[in-house]
């Protein structure tokens, strides 16, 4: 039987948080959302991974990802550093490529925050379910 279609070729994972990385991945997965996950435990290395590819111009466009799951509390660099670093890349990696915000983060600051961030596409809260997956299908 022929396995359908994935919504996206390529979406990314941001979160210092493995176990989160992992039950993500596997709903992302499970749920025929993306063809590759990339997953990266820092947003730093993610950061430096579409720097690599915003520096190679016969890098092949179907592995940019089209789609960010960006927690925002994590060491060295949060999601709202993460954020502002993305937005100083070119607009071939920045265009198309849709950030959700995937966060345990309860404080209304950062959902109000997060509004005002236009690289921003959703604002949702762990854990990744069927239902969020569902519900960014019109994304596609």
């Amino acid at each position: 039987m022929k396995k359908p279609d994935s919504r996206f070729s390529t979406v990314m994972l941001i979160d210092d948080n493995e176990i989160d990385n992992f039950i993500n991945q596997k709903m992302i997965e499970g749920c025929n959302f993306a063809d590759k996950v990339y997953v990266h435990t820092s947003a730093r290395s993610a950061l430096e991974f579409l720097q690599n590819i915003e520096r190679n111009e016969n890098f092949p466009r179907e592995l940019i990802p089209q789609v960010i799951f960006l927690d925002i509390s994590m060491p060295i660099m949060d999601g709202f550093q993460f954020l502002d670093e993305f937005e100083k890349l070119s607009g071939n990696i920045r265009d198309g490529l849709k950030i959700m915000l995937l966060t345990s983060s309860i404080n209304p600051l950062d959902q109000q925050k997060s509004t005002s961030i236009p690289a921003i596409a959703n604002y949702m809260n762990k854990p990744l379910t069927k239902d969020h997956l569902s519900n960014l299908s019109i994304l596609a």
